[in-house]
């Protein structure tokens, strides 16, 4: 009989650190700004960065991405964290190999985590960053932390499937 390394199977403990730091960061980020935005702009203030291009404005938003499922705010909570603890198991359990994959995936889970916490302690996600160049959806940095993350995703796949065609 054979006995496993267990410890081989997990992330190792400097990249979990670094990844654990980078999600309080970027959580704590978010928080802040959306602290920001609630302490200076929930009296209807708007305040322009670009003019034509980026304002903040103070938004309540009881969905998700585009307003999605508006109201429905608990079902939300649930469903993010359980896809948040099953990106995390997916990170320490190594089932991202790739380091690009897996910065993703931190994306992922601090942008997530940020929306959460707005869920669980406002009962909506307090978004603010509004585009006036086009007509798009108000959004806050967790949202970019998710989106970011996702293209990453989405573009490491896309080159990958390239690669294993151009092999063929």
């Amino acid at each position: 009989m054979t006995e496993t390394n267990t410890s081989s199977k997990l992330l190792s403990r400097p990249k979990l650190l670094v990844y654990g730091v980078t999600v309080v960061l970027l959580v704590l980020f978010d928080q802040w700004s959306k602290g920001q935005v609630i302490q200076h702009l929930s009296g209807g203030r708007v305040v322009t960065v670009l003019p034509r291009l980026l304002q903040f404005r103070y938004m309540e938003n009881t969905g998700a991405a585009f307003s999605v499922l508006t109201g429905r705010t608990l079902f939300l909570s649930i469903v993010t964290a359980l896809i948040l603890a099953v990106a995390v198991m997916l990170l320490v359990f190594q089932k991202v190999p790739k380091t690009l994959d897996q910065v993703a995936i931190v994306l992922l889970v601090a942008g997530g985590a940020g929306n959460l916490i707005d869920r669980v302690a406002r009962h909506y996600v307090v978004d603010f960053i509004e585009v006036l160049f086009t007509n798009f959806a108000v959004f806050n940095f967790a949202d970019c932390c998710v989106t970011v993350g996702a293209a990453i995703l989405i573009l490491s796949t896309v080159l990958a499937f390239v690669k294993d065609s151009g092999d063929a």
